[in-house]
C-alpha cells in the first residue's frame, strides 16, 4: 500500500507548484502525518522534492524538475487518450485517464485532455437500441486478465444447457455479441458469453498454449462461426445492377461465384446466399420479386413459392 502511495505522489506532485502535507491527505484520503512520512521518504530516496516553511510554504519539486512516470511521447499520449476516451463513460475508466494525466508532462496534458473527449461511439446501430452488456461479462473479463479457470453453465445452439470448465483466453467483440475464446478438454472453443447461464471462478490457473495470440485465433475461427451461423445456401442469379442492394441488405452472406450464367438475360451473374435456413433464405429474397431467380436449392424454391402463393391469395 505505501508503494502504491509513493507512485501516487509523484504522480500528483509535478501538477502543484506547491503541495501541502494536507492537501496530499486530502488526495490520497490518508491522515496528514502519513502525508508528511511519505513526502520525506522521498526526499531521503533521492527524490528532487523539497519542504519550504512558512504560511505559503509545501513541497516542490526541486528546480521545476518533472517525474514523468509514464514514459510516453506526445503523439502517444494523444493517442492513448483517443482510444481511451470513448470508453470514459465508466469510472473506472475516468479514475485512470484522470491519474495518467498527472503523470504527463504539462505540455502534454492539453492535447491529451483534447483527444480524450475528442470522439463518441454509439455501438447501437441504426433503429435498434442499444444492447446491454452480457450478465456475466466482467466475471469473464476478469478471469482471463487473472488467468484463472472458471465453471459455466452454457445453453448451446440447441438450448440444452450444460457445465463445463474452461480455460478463457480471451474475449472478442463482434458487432452486438460478445464471445470467450477458451481452451476445453475437448480443445479451443468459442462461446457466446450472452449464452452463458452462470459462471463459478476457480483458484486453478489457466493452462495458456505458447505463443497465443487472439486475434490470429479469432480470424482463423470466423470461417467456422460464419459455417455454423449461415449453414444453408442458396444459387442465385441476378443483374449485375442489383449487388449492391443485395449487399447492402445481406451483407457479406451475399457473395458472387465468379462464374459464367450461360443463356437467359444479358448482364445477369451468379451469386451464393447464406443463412440460417431455406425458410430465411426465402423470406430475405421475397422482397426482390422476379428480378432475381433462384436456382436451388429446390426448398428454397418451394419457400419462395409457398410466400408468393399466400400473398396472392391476400392480396391478388
Amino acid at each position: 500500500m505505501r508503494a502504491d502511495r509513493l507512485v501516487a505522489t509523484l504522480l500528483i506532485l509535478p501538477s502543484r507548484t506547491r503541495l501541502t502535507a494536507n492537501d496530499l491527505a486530502r488526495e490520497l484520503e490518508i491522515s496528514e502525518r502519513t502525508a508528511r512520512r511519505d513526502l520525506e521518504a522521498l526526499a531521503m530516496a533521492g527524490v528532487p522534492v523539497y519542504a519550504q516553511p512558512g504560511r505559503n510554504g509545501g513541497w516542490s519539486l526541486l528546480g521545476g524538475a518533472r517525474t514523468d512516470l509514464s514514459g510516453l511521447t506526445a503523439a502517444e499520449a494523444r493517442t492513448l487518450f483517443l482510444v481511451a476516451g470513448p470508453s470514459a463513460a465508466t469510472p473506472e475508466v475516468k479514475a485512470a485517464l484522470r491519474k495518467l494525466v498527472r503523470a504527463l508532462p504539462e505540455t502534454f496534458r492539453a492535447a491529451a485532455q483534447a483527444a480524450a473527449s475528442a470522439v463518441v461511439v454509439d455501438p447501437a446501430e441504426w433503429d435498434r437500441s442499444r444492447a446491454p452488456s452480457p450478465p456475466h461479462l466482467d466475471v469473464l473479463r476478469n478471469a482471463v486478465v487473472d488467468g484463472v479457470q472458471v465453471r459455466i453453465a452454457y445453453a448451446g445452439r440447441d438450448r440444452a444447457e450444460g457445465e463445463r470448465v474452461v480455460h478463457p483466453l480471451g474475449l472478442v467483440a463482434k458487432g452486438r455479441a460478445w464471445y470467450l475464446v477458451a481452451s476445453t478438454a475437448a480443445g479451443q472453443r468459442t462461446f457466446r458469453v450472452d449464452r452463458v447461464r452462470s459462471v463459478e471462478v476457480t483458484a486453478d490457473p489457466v493452462d495458456r498454449p505458447p505463443g497465443f495470440d487472439l486475434e490470429a485465433t479469432w480470424q482463423a475461427t470466423l470461417e467456422t462461426l460464419q459455417e455454423q451461423r449461415h449453414p444453408h445456401t442458396a444459387t442465385v442469379l441476378a443483374p449485375e445492377s442489383l449487388l449492391p442492394v443485395l449487399r447492402y441488405v445481406l451483407g457479406t452472406r451475399v457473395t458472387p461465384t465468379g462464374r459464367a450464367v450461360d443463356g437467359g438475360e444479358p448482364g445477369r451473374i451468379e451469386v451464393e446466399v447464406r443463412e440460417r435456413s431455406a425458410e430465411m433464405i426465402a423470406r430475405q429474397l421475397a422482397g426482390f420479386g422476379t428480378r432475381i431467380e433462384v436456382v436451388g436449392p429446390p426448398d428454397v424454391r418451394e419457400a419462395l413459392a409457398r410466400i408468393g402463393a399466400e400473398l396472392t391469395q391476400r392480396y391478388g
